[in-house]
């Protein structure tokens, strides 16, 4: 599968000045930028930055941010899930997890996080691909947007049908853990019915294993 990729931006105004959208990026893009330190969500700053340069060049990530002026204050994440996760076995081209999104404190009240994935959805090529995104409670913001559980599930879920994602039944013990927990999913105009089909025994894999023993 060539995984092509088209690059998009938007341009808007905030009252700490112009911010643009863009990408996908590589990482020889990104080097010309710095990395908000504010941006930990899911290591330091710096470190997150080295991360998000190494996806840029997978053949299949993709890098969307957010930057005021040279500094990068949010972006968005896209690749093949993780080899140890569940939505890896089967080795499908046509998948790839939103893995992070991030904004810093400063920028949000701006729908930057439902502009990255506008701008992402921008690329046709996105409609090859089933895109999914994990998403557990114990990863949000709660202390620092102040939103209880279910408010801010509510805001996520707006966030992502901005990019078309919609919560997906599955049978994944972590998502099935807690009520909050969800699975969201975008299945792309051009993506076959055979991988569709395959998908839907990872949203059940627990079930179709249970199945296979029987």
């Amino acid at each position: 599968m060539n995984h092509e990729k088209t690059y998009h931006y938007e341009a808007f105004d905030t009252e700490h000045g112009p911010v643009i959208v863009e990408g996908p990026l590589p990482s020889n893009d990104l080097e010309k930028y710095t990395f908000n330190e504010g941006l930990t969500a899911f290591r330091p700053s710096e470190k997150q930055f080295e991360a998000i340069k190494g996806i840029a060049d997978f053949e299949e990530g993709r890098i969307i941010i957010a930057r005021h002026n040279e500094e990068i204050v949010g972006y968005v994440t896209y690749l093949h899930p993780d080899p140890l996760e569940r939505w890896s076995e089967g080795n499908m081209e046509d998948l790839i997890e939103l893995g992070a999104i991030e904004v810093i404190p400063k920028f949000r009240g701006y729908r930057i996080g439902s502009r990255l994935l506008k701008v992402s959805m921008m690329d046709e090529y996105m409609e090859n691909y089933i895109i999914i995104s994990t998403e557990y409670y114990w990863h949000w913001d709660l202390k620092g947007t102040g939103l209880n559980i279910w408010d801010y599930r509510k805001v996520m879920e707006k966030m992502m049908a901005a990019g078309g994602l919609t919560p997906s039944p599955t049978d994944d013990p972590e998502i099935i853990s807690h009520p909050a927990n969800c699975l969201m999913v975008k299945i792309g105009r051009h993506v076959s019915e055979s991988s569709v089909e395959q998908f839907d025994k990872l949203r059940f894999l627990t079930r179709h294993q249970y199945r296979m023993r029987r």
